[in-house]
């Protein structure tokens, strides 16, 4: 079974209006998060940030929130 990768509405609004250039998707950092996003991880790509989470039972991995790094915590 192949995994699946689902996005909220807010990561796809951010990924229509934003472009990251190539030079962003080089330095990709990944760490897992506590407190109010604990059992997700958050993807550092330039100044923007991810989190998504993973199901490893149904292979699906939910991309939560797409934002600028001031914002995507909130």
């Amino acid at each position: 079974m192949a995994w699946e990768i689902g996005f909220s509405k807010q990561a796809e609004k951010f990924l229509k209006q934003h472009h990251l250039s190539d030079r962003e998707m080089v330095a990709i950092n990944i760490k897992r998060l506590s407190g109010k996003w604990e059992g997700c991880f958050r993807i550092r790509l330039g100044k923007n940030r991810i989190i998504f989470s993973i199901n490893f039972e149904r292979q699906t991995v939910l991309i939560e929130v797409v934002d600028n790094r001031g914002g995507v915590y909130r």
